[in-house]
């Protein structure tokens, strides 16, 4: 994929010329159409996190409320959304029957130098409990909504849930949580006062970067353990 990558961009610069293209793959990820916008109450709800009563937490993936979540993040988040490939979980908070917030959580990157020098693991162990890391892709708490320490409260409530969720839709469970901020955005204060680790910053290159030069901006790395021997857990090639 690097070389067809370099030979597509000499293409396109002129350098050389490819041969006309003689099949299309059929690739039905590039046809999908984005969500449905979806008109729910949006009151503002501007309260303390006692004031906004019992929230409810539901993990939302294959259940009637995916399409919700899907339509929520696409309409507000500034990334919008985007399927995730792989292993994957959707989470909704809701306050007094109202969605508040949504959190998307997926497969983690195969190689993050700083994640991995903080767990301390081979490349072989590595490579086999890769699955046992999930990455937090999104966060967003609606924009109408206005609840000081809401953020960092729903971060600790997943970080007790998401294990054994993990374990049912998948059969293993996941030992350490990870996430991306990016500082011209945002300060990461939830993740922080959620007791989320800063490790360093990304290199700026992505997975098929050709050159060490950074190609984009370069984010922060927090990550999360969910048990005290995660670095045992996830050092050993054979680990659950």
């Amino acid at each position: 994929m690097v070389c067809r990558g370099l030979m597509l961009e000499l293409h396109r610069e002129g350098h050389i010329e490819l041969p006309p293209v003689r099949y299309l793959r059929n690739n039905p990820l590039a046809r999908r159409t984005k969500p449905a916008p979806a008109e729910i109450d949006d009151t503002p709800l501007h309260t303390s996190l006692a004031g906004l009563g019992a929230l409810e937490l539901r993990q939302v993936r294959r259940t009637p409320d995916e399409a919700l979540f899907n339509s929520l993040m696409e309409q507000h988040h500034y990334l919008g959304y985007t399927q995730p490939v792989g292993e994957h979980l959707k989470y909704m908070a809701y306050a007094g029957g109202r969605p508040v917030a949504c959190l998307a959580w997926s497969s983690a990157p195969r190689h993050l130098g700083e994640r991995d020098r903080f767990i301390g693991w081979s490349p072989e162990a590595r490579l086999k409990n890769i699955g046992l890391l999930a990455y937090n892709t999104r966060f967003l708490i609606l924009p109408w909504v206005v609840v000081p320490h809401l953020a960092s409260h729903l971060l600790g409530r997943v970080a007790r849930e998401i294990a054994g969720d993990w374990r049912r839709a998948y059969g293993h469970p996941v030992h350490y949580l990870e996430t991306f901020v990016d500082p011209q955005r945002f300060r990461g204060t939830c993740y922080r006062a959620a007791n989320w680790i800063l490790l360093g910053l990304t290199t700026g290159r992505g997975k098929d970067a050709t050159s060490s030069k950074a190609n984009r901006p370069l984010k922060q790395i927090l990550g999360y353990p969910l048990v005290k021997d995660f670095r045992q857990r996830l050092a050993h090639p054979g680990a659950k």
